[in-house]
């Protein structure tokens, strides 16, 4: 199956962070494809620093929990602390897309329920995959050219 992981990082050494995680990524997965690294302002919450974002392409025959597990097993590995919604991270690793599943549970929905929102993951997405679409929303790119611009 393909799934689509969106990966962010504003603490510490935040590129570095967010290489790891892709490194650790690809030992747990097939790695397709990945991002550029993106430098973007955060969204919401506290004030913060700037992020580091990127997306990735992956293979891989985990169902999508189990997927999702792996991700925060990189998080927590990597010292991720969730004390803040939507604060500072050490890395933030999101599963975006898994296929074309439709999922809502207490544990994850899919597609990510706030993607279509976020130029941080869709454009580096669009980088990788010029034809993406995501399921329930339509192609990236009508959904990034009607995001406002970054600030």
């Amino acid at each position: 199956m393909r799934a689509i992981i969106a990966l962010g990082a504003n603490l510490d050494e935040p590129a570095q962070n967010v290489e790891l995680a892709i490194s650790i990524l690809d030992q747990s997965t097939d790695l397709v494809e990945r991002s550029s690294l993106y430098k973007t302002k955060p969204v919401g919450g506290p004030e913060q620093p700037d992020y580091v974002n990127a997306v990735c392409i992956v293979e891989t025959q985990l169902p999508p929990h189990d997927l999702l597990h792996v991700l925060q097993g990189i998080e927590k590995s990597m010292g991720r602390v969730r004390d803040v919604k939507w604060g500072p991270r050490v890395i933030d690793c999101d599963l975006i897309a898994y296929d074309d599943f439709i999922l809502d549970d207490e544990e994850l929905t899919l597609p990510h329920p706030r993607a279509h929102e976020r130029r941080f993951v869709l454009e580096p997405w669009l980088e990788i995959d010029p034809t993406a679409v995501l399921t329930g929303h339509g192609p990236v790119s009508a959904i990034l050219a009607q995001l406002p611009l970054a600030e």
